[in-house]
């Protein structure tokens, strides 16, 4: 995890700078101490924040300050200039801020300010307790913005997976790359969940959720009451179904566990056939290649994410893949899995001693189907994220939800998006009926080629291209009947919060 530090040469903010240096909107990266500080003036006004993203310490200068706020120029984390606090994931902690003076020409930063603090929620809008069914993204970004929102009744949040909340996107890159440090993983360190009075229960799974009695059925036959409920429970990665493919070498990545075995076997396998040119499927490539694996990708298409993300930069990863040693079999399926040997339907074999399966996830429905819950390829919510059932929302990888620039209903099985929409549903349990209307946004990595997407475009009848996708430089627009829909960039971390920022001022 890089942490960007204050230069030698940046000025010391407590010695003032120039008003005259500093444009409305402008920016200037100084230190206080030892801390490196951002002093932003907009509309007159002057604000001191800490000048790297709480995420994984992007410099702000870096990014763009839109109305009162200010963006995070690789992953989208939007923080109030006023008050510090994070407003958008993906980070979770506010920025310190300091008080500013003006006189005699001159802005001095001085002592820092009071961590912002939400306001008492009124009581007569809270349930008497909050269950959280799933302990991904927006599980654990629920359980955190309930506490602080200053909820103080019990909150209990059920994992299925045996690790407190990690992060899980670092699975298919830097962790699995072998660059990334375990202790990189965890959302929040040892304790913070004691410390804050969230109840993490861990290898636990919810079996069945009565709305009527307000109960949850564990998997031990325990029942457990609750005044509101988020179903959070995520997806599961779809399975090959061709002879030969529960063998042990056969691999998966979804959870931790699934990262850790995949480490291990990749420790003694020396060639891999990777199935399916996802984004974990392309990932897993980049990784397993930083470890010295031979990487083979098999996938239907005729190019790889063509799908998502359209020919050009289809062909532009797969050129970036095949650069560092990756072999493509596209327009192909497994048959067959051996031991030693994968064989295509197109009657090639590869030798290999590892697969991993990359063929998409399935939202996991399961329990809000039993329920009775309205199922529309996910679970439906209405625009405060609720579900047909009053007191039960749902937020991530199962909720589909109309969204509120285009009008549609779409579900998007993106981290970034799970956590906003676990935050907001948060929110609303507590009675503060918030529209969920933030702009899609993910990101993939390969290799040190990063690829940034905001909007959502399921399909599309236009596609305009601006820059060099061979050079890494572009950005990608995808339209449909005259309307545009999404942006693709890369290596344009500015371009990319533009767009953002510009769809969200589409929004009704």
């Amino acid at each position: 995890m890089t942490e960007h530090s204050s230069s030698p040469d940046d000025p010391d903010l407590t010695q003032g700078v120039p008003l005259a240096d500093i444009a409305d909107g402008a920016m200037v990266t100084g230190h206080v101490g030892d801390e490196p500080v951002l002093l932003v003036r907009r509309a007159g006004a002057l604000f001191a924040i800490g000048a790297t993203c709480t995420h994984y310490g992007a410099p702000l200068a870096d990014g763009l300050v839109v109305g009162d706020t200010i963006r995070c120029p690789w992953h989208h984390a939007c923080f109030s200039l006023r008050h510090g606090e994070v407003l958008g994931a993906p980070a979770q902690d506010d920025l310190k801020c300091w008080r500013v003076e003006q006189h005699d020409g001159r802005a001095f930063v001085r002592d820092a300010l009071p961590a912002a603090q939400a306001p008492e929620p009124a009581a007569a809008s809270l349930p008497a307790s909050v269950v959280i069914v799933g302990g991904g993204a927006a599980g654990n970004a629920a359980a955190d913005t309930l506490r602080r929102q200053r909820y103080a009744g019990p909150v209990t949040l059920f994992s299925a997976d045996r690790a407190l909340p990690y992060d899980r996107p670092n699975l298919s890159k830097d962790y699995l790359a072998g660059t990334a440090q375990a202790d990189w993983l965890p959302l929040r360190p040892d304790g913070f969940y004691a410390d804050k009075g969230i109840d993490v229960r861990r290898d636990v799974r919810v079996v069945k959720l009565d709305p009527a009695q307000k109960t949850v059925t564990l998997s031990d036959g325990s029942v457990v009451t609750y005044g509101a409920l988020l179903l959070a429970t995520g997806a599961e990665p779809a399975r090959l179904a061709v002879p030969g493919a529960t063998l042990p070498h056969v691999a998966v990545l979804r959870t931790l566990a699934d990262c850790d075995a995949l480490i291990a076997q990749a420790e003694t396998a020396h060639r891999c056939v990777i199935v399916g040119a996802s984004f974990i499927g392309l990932e897993a490539a980049a990784a397993l290649r930083a470890r010295g694996l031979e990487v083979h990708v098999v996938a239907p298409e005729a190019r790889p994410m063509e799908r998502v993300l359209g020919a050009t930069l289809g062909d532009m990863l797969q050129a970036l893949h095949e650069s560092h040693g990756v072999q493509f079999h596209l327009e192909s399926t497994i048959a067959e899995i051996e031991a030693d040997r994968v064989t295509l339907s197109t009657g090639v074999e590869l030798a290999t001693d590892l697969v991993v399966t990359g063929i998409g996830v399935r939202p996991d429905v399961t329990l809000a189907q039993t329920a009775g819950l309205a199922i529309d390829r996910g679970v439906s919510v209405d625009a405060f994220l609720q579900t047909s059932a009053p007191g039960i929302y749902a937020a991530g990888d199962i909720a589909r939800w109309p969204d509120a620039r285009t009008g549609e209903r779409i579900r998007v099985e993106h981290w970034v998006v799970a956590e906003r929409q676990g935050a907001v549903a948060a929110r609303n349990i507590l009675g503060q009926r918030r529209r969920f209307a933030a702009v899609p946004f993910f990101w993939t990595q390969h290799y040190d080629v990063a690829v940034n997407y905001v909007g959502h475009a399921e399909q599309w009848d236009r596609v305009d291209v601006d820059g060099d996708p061979a050079a890494h430089d572009c950005s990608v627009t995808y339209w449909r009947n005259g309307t545009r829909l999404a942006v693709a960039t890369v290596g344009r971390d500015l371009a990319s919060l533009r767009v953002e920022a510009e769809f969200e001022q589409e929004m009704p």
